[in-house]
């Protein structure tokens, strides 16, 4: 009922509908439910009663004074908070809050200490290591799809990840909205067309084809023309040109979708600020300076996320959530299968260009000529570049739907932007 019996009853009101039950006056059923005990707390009362009806109360003092907090476990409280109030405090760092449900998790990883929430809160108020609460917006969060890979949520995020490189890196995410699970995480230096490439060659490898990816307005999704052309006086139209990411989704049978603004990207960036809180905070206590680092403490936030966290819209797992989805067919998945047309995933996830073949059986790409070979003079080719490292990458000439020489160039040579 809420309050214990202590605060309901006096000592003399209990004390009375006790004695009428054990001289048989009322049912103890019927005591129960004034008192609003169960028969357990009832009966035990009733024995206490018998042996001394005169002094028996239903009142009690705590006994014994507050246990201590461990100084050793206090000391390291107040030193994570300091690091979080360093960071905080720092504007070229993205925290705008204390989090103390990660100090609770660090003191269990680093120091092997237990602490409760409360006393860490506790010491965080005391020390003044606290800021006042921002009002929160009402949690209308739901998900709206119905399947496994019925919609993926792509996007990238640039920030001072880890503050100690004093640089900023770009983290390129995907991840399924139906079951939240974080399909693909990766940090990279330089955000490019490529970047981009990977990451859907590698959840389509992995998972098999989506049915949609939802995307931003970005130049590498979408061309809108006037805003990525310059030299044109019409008014802005849009999908006159496709991108290579857009035609790399159309050969995958996959369907684009664009947000038209920030807010409509809500449900990747909330896990952006999941791992940008949790990212950042390591990475400062670790001291990481190298992308490589930075990447392997990504992957175990990431586990984290996938694995452990309970997500607070769907109330699951995101890995079993994704799991059981597949399991139980309640996906659109399609498993991964080259068109009937190409020969590699190199056809597929790479750059595309369309060259005419001069007199001399060459093509040229910005002022590199190559010579191809079985073709004609004034053949069409579809040139498909695959990079296959820093360095270098793998061309592969196509004419009508066939594989007409293949040849690796450097990439210094081909200058394309979007390496």
């Amino acid at each position: 009922m809420g309050q214990q019996i202590h605060h309901r009853f006096t000592n003399e009101q209990v004390r009375e509908m006790l004695a009428r039950y054990v001289s048989g006056q009322v049912e103890g059923k019927h005591i129960r439910s004034v008192l609003g005990l169960g028969k357990t707390r009832f009966f035990y009362l009733v024995k206490q009663y018998r042996r001394a009806p005169k002094t028996f109360s239903v009142q009690y003092h705590r006994q014994g004074a507050t246990r201590q907090l461990d100084p050793a476990i206090e000391k390291n409280i107040l030193r994570e908070l300091a690091i979080d109030q360093r960071a905080i405090l720092n504007p070229a760092i993205p925290l705008k809050h204390y989090n103390y449900s990660y100090v609770r998790q660090r003191l269990q990883s680093e120091y092997r200490q237990k602490a409760a929430l409360s006393t860490i809160i506790d010491r965080a108020k005391k020390h003044d290591f606290w800021l006042k609460n921002r009002p929160k917006k009402i949690h209308d969060r739901e998900v709206l799809t119905h399947y496994a890979g019925e919609l993926i949520q792509h996007d990238s995020s640039i920030h001072l990840w880890a503050p100690a490189s004093g640089t900023k890196w770009y983290l390129i995410t995907s991840l399924d909205d139906f079951s939240r699970f974080i399909l693909y995480a990766l940090l990279v230096a330089r955000e490019t067309v490529w970047t981009h490439l990977q990451a859907l060659q590698s959840v389509v490898m992995q998972w098999g084809f989506p049915y949609s990816y939802y995307v931003d307005c970005h130049s590498i999704f979408r061309f809108v023309r006037g805003r990525d052309e310059i030299h044109h006086q019409d008014e802005h139209s849009i999908d006159r040109y496709d991108p290579t990411w857009k035609q790399v989704l159309q050969e995958c049978g996959i369907k684009p979708i664009y947000a038209l603004s920030p807010q409509a990207k809500g449900k990747i960036e909330r896990p952006y600020r999941w791992l940008q809180d949790h990212l950042i905070r390591t990475c400062i206590r670790e001291n990481i300076q190298a992308l490589e680092e930075a990447r392997k403490v990504l992957e175990q936030e990431v586990h984290q996320y996938n694995h452990v966290q309970v997500h607070s819209t769907t109330r699951e797992i995101p890995f079993v959530r994704f799991q059981r989805a597949l399991k139980e067919k309640r996906s659109l998945f399609r498993p991964f299968a080259l068109p009937p047309s190409l020969r590699s995933v190199k056809d597929l996830f790479c750059f595309r260009l369309q060259r005419f073949v001069d007199p001399y059986r060459k093509i040229s790409i910005n002022r590199l000529e190559l010579k191809v070979n079985g073709v004609r003079p004034r053949d069409l080719l579809i040139l498909r570049i695959y990079p296959l490292s820093q360095e270098l990458s793998e061309i592969r000439f196509w004419r009508e739907n066939q594989l007409m020489d293949v040849q690796r160039i450097k990439n210094d040579n081909l200058k394309l932007v979007q390496f």
